[in-house]
């Protein structure tokens, strides 16, 4: 049965004070991460409460529970093979599982680690799927073989892992940044700091970083950087409860949405980036004695991005010159 996430109440809810599109029957523990298919408007996300679940998002302002698998312990990431086929997600249980949900089959585990897995991607170009884990290593996997075809070691567990081929970013305790290849890397802070770094030398003089997510003397982390498939900004979301869209180029905020009464662990836009999705949900940053499970609430909520919010503008000199 679909369940109607469109219908906004005109009453603000403390965790969605942005009115954004609810979706329903969300995971019950904290959502780990989201990711939406490259082909269809197909959602998934991941949870502390070992589940991986999926839903269809549909054009009529509906979203329906499509599936559901589950890990042994908590599921920490997740991402979509190119062609919208599988889905790959990892966790606490220290192995990867390729998902073929359209088809109907049985999740397969298809890589395997010495400590859980923190973040993973599919890189088309080569064919093969990334690990990286707490065990301090980036594994490279094809699906069909059971041994990784190459181990990076890296110098700490590994945090943040971001790949657009043949560029890849990595980002560890002991705040190490690691790149892999040449290309133009963008990766969030727990400092409450954005930094945008030009790998080519030759653009160098154009990095900058800038600060976010504060509020006061509060310093919240930046939990989630989306950039938008056709326009090129980019947003921002933290444990402030807040999302933010940025205009890189012209340096400047775009839209400033209200803060929820919870952190934001989570977002991604899709494919035609028509839609951003963000979570709701505790992102563990004030530790384990924070968080009473049996009381917490967990939201998976859709935000329609204004133009005005998602395109980039030409920045204004305090002359009024452009």
């Amino acid at each position: 049965m679909a369940a109607t996430f469109g219908t906004i109440n005109t009453a603000t809810s403390p965790h969605n004070p942005n009115k954004s599109f609810e979706i329903a029957q969300p995971p019950n523990d904290s959502i780990s991460s989201l990711s939406f298919s490259p082909k269809a408007n197909y959602l998934v996300a991941t949870s502390w409460d070992n589940q991986v679940r999926c839903w269809e998002v549909l054009q009529t302002g509906a979203s329906m529970p499509k599936a559901a698998m589950s890990h042994d312990q908590p599921v920490l990431c997740s991402t979509w093979k190119d062609d919208g086929t599988a889905v790959f997600s990892a966790g606490c249980d220290k192995q990867a599982k390729m998902w073929p949900l359209l088809t109907g089959g049985q999740p397969v585990t298809v890589a395997m680690h010495d400590a859980p897995i923190k973040e993973i991607a599919w890189i088309p170009e080569m064919n093969l799927l990334a690990t990286g884990s707490w065990d301090k290593t980036i594994k490279y996997w094809d699906t069909r073989q059971s041994n990784p075809v190459h181990t990076q070691q890296l110098p700490e567990r590994c945090f943040a892992l971001s790949v657009r081929h043949p560029l890849m970013v990595v980002g560890t305790a002991d705040r190490n940044l690691i790149i892999f290849n040449l290309q133009n890397p963008q990766v969030g802070s727990i400092e409450g700091r954005v930094g945008v770094h030009h790998v080519d030398e030759a653009q160098q003089s154009k990095n900058f970083t800038f600060k976010c997510h504060r509020d006061s003397n509060d310093i919240y982390a930046v939990n989630s950087l989306n950039f938008h498939p056709i326009h090129q900004t980019f947003a921002t979301a933290g444990s402030d409860g807040a999302f933010n869209f940025w205009d890189k180029d012209s340096k400047q905020r775009l839209k400033a949405m209200a803060r929820s009464n919870q952190p934001i662990p989570c977002s991604t836009f899709n494919s035609d980036g028509s839609l951003y999705a963000y979570a709701v949900s505790y992102d563990w940053s004030k530790g384990a004695e924070n968080h009473n499970p049996s009381t917490a609430k967990h939201y998976i909520l859709l935000h329609v991005p204004q133009e005005s919010e998602i395109k980039g503008k030409p920045r204004v000199t305090t002359s009024g010159r452009k």
